[in-house]
C-alpha cells in the first residue's frame, strides 16, 4: 500500500507503467521544470541515473518495498531493465508536455539560470531510496 503523505511527499495525480522495455533500451532522457515523482520497481530490477547541476547518482531498484523520489529539476535516464521489470511511475501532475525539458542544453541552460550566485550556497538534498513501509 502507498499513502501520501506518509510514503509519498505529495498528492499523486497521475501512475502508469512501464514494462517489456527491450534488452539494451533506454526510457527517461528529459528532466521535469515541476513535476515529482516516485519510481518503484513492483517487479524485476532497473536503473536510474539522475543529474543536476553538480553531481550524477545511479540507484538500482529491486525492491518493491522501496520508491524513489525524484524532484523537479533532475535529468533522469532509465535503463538496465530486467526482461522482467514493471517500472511504476507515480506523479505530481497530469501530463504536460510544457513540464518537460527533452534537451541537454536546454536543461543545462536552466539550471544555469537558477543557481544561486553565490558560491557558498548550499546545494539541495540528492535523491534518496525510501522504503514504503509496508502495513500489517
Amino acid at each position: 500500500m502507498i499513502e501520501t503523505p506518509e510514503q509519498v511527499p505529495f498528492t499523486i495525480r497521475r501512475l502508469y507503467y512501464l514494462y517489456r522495455v527491450a534488452p539494451g533500451q533506454q526510457r527517461g532522457g528529459h528532466a521535469h521544470k515541476a513535476l515529482e515523482q516516485v519510481f518503484v520497481a513492483m517487479a524485476g530490477r532497473f536503473s536510474i541515473t539522475l543529474t543536476d547541476a553538480r553531481a550524477v547518482r545511479t540507484f538500482e531498484l529491486t525492491d518493491p518495498s522501496v520508491g524513489l523520489y525524484v524532484p523537479p529539476m533532475l535529468w533522469r535516464d532509465l535503463h538496465d531493465f530486467s526482461a522482467d521489470a514493471v517500472c511504476l511511475v507515480i506523479a505530481s501532475a497530469e501530463y504536460s508536455e510544457d513540464d518537460y525539458i527533452r534537451s541537454r542544453a536546454e536543461f543545462g541552460a536552466a539550471v544555469a539560470r537558477a543557481e544561486p550566485s553565490s558560491s557558498t550556497a548550499p546545494s539541495s538534498s540528492p535523491p534518496s531510496a525510501a522504503t514504503i513501509p509496508k502495513r500489517t
